[in-house]
């Protein structure tokens, strides 16, 4: 089972002064802190609202810092349970966002269409290699060419490969 999870997180950001700059910040500082690790962790902002049920910007900003609401969402492959998939997304991101808070928002399961998926796509991909195979011919005569040139520059490494 493959579950798609949603965790906010509260990010601090200092020295601002719109909440657009906040927002922006926030995003840049996450994925500065979640790259190259968990580059395919989507970064969105998050939504609050009032205990009234009014809608809020992302952003809360006080003497010049700010607490900025985002919504870190990543697939989680192979889990047996949704809590086991939250359990995942936690822990991968909050390795990487250390005294970050995260609360987890929803675990989505995926459903699985790969056997009728994968068997058009194999049939799909396996033309798709016939052709390539074909232009890599292509490719590979003007590399020959250039091979011929280079003779003289690698004789020493066919006369080790003998």
């Amino acid at each position: 089972m493959h579950c798609r999870v949603v965790v906010e997180a509260a990010v601090p950001v200092f020295d601002v002064e719109t909440e657009d700059e906040a927002i922006r910040i926030a995003i840049s500082k996450t994925g500065d802190m979640l790259n190259p690790d968990l580059n395919y962790v989507e970064i969105n902002m998050g939504e609050r609202t009032s205990p009234g049920g009014e809608e809020l910007p992302p952003a809360f900003i006080a003497a010049d810092e700010a607490l900025v609401a985002l919504e870190l969402e990543m697939t989680v492959f192979n889990v047996e349970r949704e809590e086991h998939a939250s359990r995942i997304a936690r822990k991968e991101i909050g390795q990487r966002l250390e005294n970050i808070p995260l609360e987890v928002l929803s675990v989505d399961v995926i459903e699985d269409d790969d056997e009728d998926g994968d068997g058009d796509d194999s049939s799909d991909s396996s033309q798709d290699d016939g052709d390539n195979l074909h232009e890599s011919d292509e490719e590979t005569t003007p590399d020959e060419d250039t091979e011929e040139s280079d003779d003289d520059i690698l004789p020493e490494f066919e006369d080790l490969l003998e």
